[in-house]
């Protein structure tokens, strides 16, 4: 199976700012957020390759891998993989934006 190509949404690279900056206020080191970004990008790398490891939801194109205390929230396309949305599964899910994010993508 050939590796899809990864970009990421605009509000998928606040997410991860927002997640690594969070992290480093916190610790007051980087060191974590190190170490978490590169378990990010190795999950991350692993769905280029297998575009299906997450779980299907609702959406058809849109999947979900748990990695840890996160979901990569992802669409899949023809012959690239759009990261959609980085959660933290510790908030709060009432305020988790994609299903407002997906909804207005797809007009449903």
């Amino acid at each position: 199976m050939a590796k899809y190509k990864i970009s990421w949404s605009v509000e998928a690279e606040i997410d991860l700012t927002e997640i690594l900056e969070f992290y480093i206020q916190r610790n007051k080191t980087v060191s974590y957020s190190k170490k978490l970004y590169s378990k990010i990008k190795k999950d991350i790398s692993a769905i280029s390759k297998n575009p299906k490891l997450g779980i299907r939801t609702e959406f058809d194109p849109v999947r979900v891998l748990i990695t840890g205390d996160y979901q990569i929230i992802y669409e899949i396309t023809e012959d690239n993989i759009v990261i959609s949305m980085l959660w933290d599964c510790r908030r709060n899910p009432e305020d988790k934006k994609i299903g407002k994010r997906i909804k207005n993508k797809y007009r449903v």
